[in-house]
């Protein structure tokens, strides 16, 4: 997953980007092998969620070669599409097209809550898997000890310290394109000191859990209007905390904002594991190469 690049914000920017959007997503990945492969299993997570920040009006989903695409709820309610494509073949294309209109949250301001309200047991029985370390996001000594830098003072309160931690990783931390993969974990971005979206969110979940705070990894879509000549478009991420007597609430930390109307929501989970946009399986010889093309635009 390769994130947008930063864009600058202006207060005519805030004021637009809380107001109903429409816009238009494609997401193209083209897989090329290295020669004919067979029994390929997929599994696909693109189509954007409806809640109280985003309807999801119109959806498409096609494979060439084609296939029968059936569709299930994954563990945290993420439409989750599978496919198989038992005859020889030597290059699968996945598309998605997505039609949604996003909203400004109208919850009104987040109440404080501190470290008392995360301790109740109903915290933690209905958010354990957001609170312990998973494949990408360990809680080790190395987050422990980045964890105590971004909060030395420790947990006061919970959206305060949440954006206090994104602050943190913003201000130490380096927005480098190419300088991590889908398989690096947070740990080995504390060490480098750089990474991209994926990697800061990584990062965050785990600062965030290591002081109770329960959170999870979202993927989705940004409206970058300040994109540069010849930028590519992608999938981008940030984090969702909870916040006793709100719910959830997310925080990009790449952009150092919460989320507005640009922003268009997947599939959230545990880490990146829990939400590969496309994946799967197959008999033969390895991948070649991989494409993704990603298209989003406002819909006048």
């Amino acid at each position: 997953m390769t994130p947008q690049n930063e864009a600058s914000t202006t207060p005519a920017d805030e004021c637009v980007w809380n107001k109903p959007l429409l816009l238009g997503i494609s997401h193209m990945t083209r897989y090329s092998y290295e020669g004919p492969v067979h029994d390929s299993f997929n599994e696909a997570r693109l189509q954007p969620v409806s809640d109280h920040l985003q309807e999801c009006r119109e959806f498409s989903f096609r494979i060439d070669p084609d296939s029968v695409i059936r569709d299930y709820p994954d563990l945290y309610s993420n439409c989750v599409h599978y496919f198989d494509v038992q005859n020889p073949h030597e290059s699968l294309t996945v598309e998605a097209a997505s039609l949604v209109r996003t909203l400004p949250d109208s919850r009104g301001p987040v109440p404080q809550a501190g470290s008392a309200a995360l301790t109740e047991a109903s915290v933690k029985e209905h958010h354990f898997d957001f609170l312990h370390d998973t494949e990408f996001v360990s809680l080790g000594a190395d987050v422990w000890r980045e964890a105590v830098d971004a909060l030395p003072d420790g947990l006061r309160d919970v959206w305060t310290d949440t954006v206090a931690i994104g602050e943190h990783i913003h201000r130490n931390y380096k927005y480098t394109p190419l300088s991590t993969n889908v398989n690096t974990r947070a740990v080995e971005v504390i060490q480098r000191k750089q990474g991209v979206c994926q990697d800061f969110a990584h990062l965050m979940l785990g600062l965030c859990r290591t002081h109770g705070i329960p959170a999870r990894y979202v993927s989705g879509y940004f409206l970058n209007q300040h994109k540069l000549p010849g930028e590519i478009e992608a999938s981008h991420a940030w984090i969702e905390v909870f916040i006793p007597g709100f719910g959830w609430k997310g925080y990009d930390p790449t952009h150092r904002r919460e989320p507005d109307t640009r922003y268009v929501k997947i599939a959230a989970g545990r880490d990146y594991g829990d939400i590969r946009p496309v994946g799967g399986t197959f008999r033969g010889k390895g991948t070649r190469e991989m494409v993704v093309e990603v298209s989003v635009k406002r819909v006048e």
